[in-house]
């Protein structure tokens, strides 16, 4: 089966790290599939002082974290650790994508924009190949 491409945006402590680990994280637009040997995108979430997007890794662990019993609609939660792979060349953060909100317009920057910023809240996020091409760009 064909791996599937993701991106993250949660608080970074160190962006230059080798390894990332995320506990509990929500997930969006198919980001509760991500599982080990996956791509993954990380960007450092700007409302915790980050940059956007600061690195690229392999997904080395993904475990879904169990609903809470009694509460109806959950966002599903998954904790993952990253292994780096490269670190951005290029910034890429909420004031380069901001322009790109027609959300029909087809455009990778608009599908980033639209699943990272529509809300704010940190999430791991399913992305299409387009945007995953868009992505390697900063690398």
């Amino acid at each position: 089966m064909k791996s599937m491409m993701f991106a993250i945006k949660a608080e970074v402590s160190d962006p230059c790290a080798e390894t990332f680990a995320f506990s509990g994280q929500k997930t969006m637009y198919g980001g509760k599939h991500i599982a080990k040997g996956d791509t993954i995108f990380v960007f450092a979430s700007e409302n915790e002082g980050g940059l956007g997007l600061i690195a690229s890794g392999v997904v080395t662990s993904a475990k879904a974290i169990a609903k809470k019993r009694g509460i109806a609609r959950q966002t599903p939660r998954v904790s993952i650790t990253i292994r780096r792979t490269a670190l951005a060349k290029r910034r890429l953060g909420r004031s380069e994508l901001k322009p790109f909100s027609d959300w029909n317009d087809g455009r990778p920057e608009t599908e980033l924009n639209f699943k990272f910023y529509r809300q704010a809240t940190n999430k791991i996020v399913g992305i299409s190949d387009e945007a995953a091409a868009f992505l390697r760009g900063f690398f």
